[in-house]
């Protein structure tokens, strides 16, 4: 008997831990998740829900093959021994994590089941190739991602693998699945999204039966249904990484033109930009908490507590960011566009320090990963692995302008601009008082003015790497 603990891999098909575990089983496979107390605190209730919703979605695919998931709370170490225990299990197998948080819970895992002489063995499931595995000539991972991206574009890529056979799995019977009361959270602000397994395959056909021809083109569009939204299935494991390339290389098949094609390569780069981020992660678990690359002086952020609760709020001023503000807290969501801008608005306009604005997105996504979102905060506060160069600031208006240009993204998330032009959406800064009063007296006027911001940030930056001042 084997025991499979489950963690980011809430799946029974496209699962290498679930199929190692019923390939190397001396008797039956025992699936297990567990509560942990310890990972539970760093949670919020979005991101929750999405976890009950997807572990009740697995329950029913292995009661359908008259099994079950065992689904216990408490500390890991302890949990996992007493089952192991129970059921003369073998060994435990489960996929590999990247995060500091989670090496130090593994790390006491494999010390509990050690004293019990039960082997631990582990694969890497989340990311096409483990850590290590695609290396520069020097170093032990890339910096630079479009190196990075090279070598992962060009790496054979293993297919999905099969679901293990009913008759491999452990006739069980498991206890309900509590509530998010019962784990002291309280219901989310968004309605969580459909994080199951034919969600996340119905979202896989329909967005490789067209939009993926489009991507390039439209993913920048956040008005558009132009992005795959993929990535809560992805952090939730109800879709596996071999079955969305194997989906994309079949649509890529299919491309009838040039241009078709190398939409679905552009896909297919922001899939290696998650595996670059969980590298980077892998060997640098500290930059959870600190940054990537130091500059000669302390960064001088300024932290100010009213521009930061205005931006949490959407109440900047600045429509597109407040758009994107107001989206994630609505739907748990945010498209990576208007990421990328209200991440550069905060650290450079605000001159806020990056772990602000990552500890807000971790609160409030559904989609959230350690890896892809210390890396893209990181790489907006100009700290990062491959950062934005510190002068390089976003202009709200301008973004707003070339991505968003009838405004529609902004009226659907922002209800006070709703009788508002384009024209004025966009020249919302530039407006006297009386006339933003008499277009929408309801929405603030621009907290601060963003090219003194944007000077002023390029300064402080400049100071922190030791330049003179000019």
């Amino acid at each position: 008997m084997n025991l499979h603990w489950h963690r980011r891999d809430l799946r029974g098909t496209d699962n290498l831990g679930l199929a190692h575990a019923a390939t190397a089983a001396d008797g039956r496979v025992v699936p297990v998740f567990v509560l942990d107390p310890t990972v539970l605190e760093h949670a919020s209730p979005v991101r929750v829900a999405c976890l009950l919703e997807a572990l009740d979605g697995l329950r029913g695919w292995y009661r359908e093959r008259e099994s079950d998931l065992l689904v216990v709370r408490g500390e890991a170490s302890e949990v996992l021994s007493r089952l192991a225990r129970e059921h003369d299990a073998e060994a435990v197998v489960w996929a590999t994590d990247y995060s500091a948080l989670a090496r130090e819970r593994d790390l006491a895992v494999t010390a509990a089941l050690e004293d019990d002489d039960v082997r631990c063995e582990t694969v890497h499931d989340a990311i096409h190739h483990e850590p290590g595995s695609i290396t520069p000539n020097e170093g032990d991972h890339y910096s630079v991602f479009s190196y990075f991206w090279k070598k992962w574009r060009d790496r054979e890529k293993r297919e999905p693998v099969d679901p293990p056979a009913a008759n491999d799995l452990a006739d069980l019977t498991g206890e309900p699945l509590p509530s998010l009361a019962e784990l002291g959270f309280e219901e989310p602000v968004p309605t969580p999204p459909r994080v199951t397994q034919p969600a996340a395959r119905e979202r896989l056909t329909a967005f490789c039966s067209g939009p993926i021809y489009r991507y390039a083109e439209t993913r920048d569009r956040p008005a558009l249904d132009g992005t795959s939204r993929l990535s809560v299935h992805l952090k939730w494991g109800t879709v596996g990484i071999r079955a969305v390339y194997e989906a994309t290389e079949r649509a890529a098949n299919r491309g009838e033109t040039d241009e078709a094609r190398e939409s679905v390569r552009a896909f297919q780069r922001q899939l290696a930009w998650r595996e670059f981020y969980a590298y980077v992660l892998a060997f640098n678990p500290e930059t959870v908490a600190e940054n990537f690359n130091d500059y000669e002086n302390a960064i001088p952020w300024r932290n100010d507590t009213d521009e930061i609760e205005a931006w949490k709020a959407g109440k900047t001023g600045y429509p597109i960011v407040d758009a994107g503000m107001r989206q994630l807290r609505a739907t748990g969501w945010m498209h990576n566009r208007v990421r990328m801008l209200v991440a550069s608005f905060l650290t450079k306009d605000l001159l806020t320090d990056w772990r602000v604005g990552y500890d807000w997105f971790r609160a409030n996504l559904a989609d959230h990963e350690t890896a892809n979102d210390v890396g893209g905060w990181q790489w907006a506060g100009s700290t990062g692995t491959d950062a934005q160069p510190y002068f390089r600031v976003f202009n709200p208006m301008k973004q707003g302008r070339e991505y968003d240009p009838d405004a529609e993204y902004i009226r659907e998330h922002v209800p006070e601009l709703a009788d508002a032009t384009a024209t004025e959406i966009h020249g919302w800064h530039d407006l006297e008082s009386t006339e933003r009063d008499r277009i929408a007296a309801a929405y603030p006027a621009p907290i601060v003015d963003h090219a003194d911001r944007r000077e002023r940030a390029i300064a402080a930056f400049e100071r922190a790497r030791g330049e003179p001042s000019k």
